[in-house]
């Protein structure tokens, strides 16, 4: 019975590439590398993030964005990349960045727009206070990339403002009277 080689080095090798074979297996054994968090956009460490993004083709990369939009970025990579050029990516970008949006085609506006044209009515913020001019500038940007190649658009910014309402109930006094009847 011949039994494979537990080497993938040539016949012709060198003893010292041997003895480095040998003990490079045992040291790669012994080194605990956690590929699933690496590769998940909520677990990778902060430092190696934007390794991250470059692996999964991210058009855009800023440190100086909060953590929350850097790892939803990351998250939505894929998706993003895989519908490029369709209103459903613009759409899944502008999410990334914690925004919401308003896409409405050139045959869904009233009258009817210049064919190949889209009106973007984007709220950003979620989180943030309120977003600086060249973060505005950085979601034009990636709307410009991710659009389909041929369509032109208006962007528009909304301020997004969280409020509650608080009900207010006033006791009113109530007279009533009570009915004896006698048979």
């Amino acid at each position: 019975m011949n039994t494979p080689p537990a080497t993938i080095l040539p016949p012709n090798a060198t003893a010292l590439e041997r003895a480095i074979d040998r003990l490079g297996a045992m040291r790669l054994a012994a080194i605990d590398t956690p590929l699933r968090a690496l590769w998940s956009a909520q677990d990778c460490p902060e430092h190696l993030l934007p390794w991250l993004a470059w692996g999964l083709s991210l058009d855009q990369w800023d440190t100086s964005w909060p953590l929350y939009i850097r790892r939803a970025r990351v998250a939505s990579a894929i998706a993003i990349q895989r519908r490029k050029g369709t209103a459903q990516s613009v759409r899944d970008l502008i999410a990334s960045f914690g925004g919401n949006v308003t896409l409405r085609e050139w045959f869904e506006m009233d009258p009817p727009g210049a064919p190949y044209t889209f009106s973007l009515s984007v709220s950003l913020g979620g989180q943030m206070a309120a977003p600086t001019p060249d973060f505005i500038e950085t979601v034009i940007a990636e709307v410009a990339r991710t659009k389909p190649a041929r369509c032109h658009f208006d962007f528009t910014v909304a301020q997004s403002a969280r409020a509650e309402l608080a009900i207010k109930a006033i006791a009113r006094p109530v007279a009533y009277a009570r009915l004896w009847c006698q048979a």
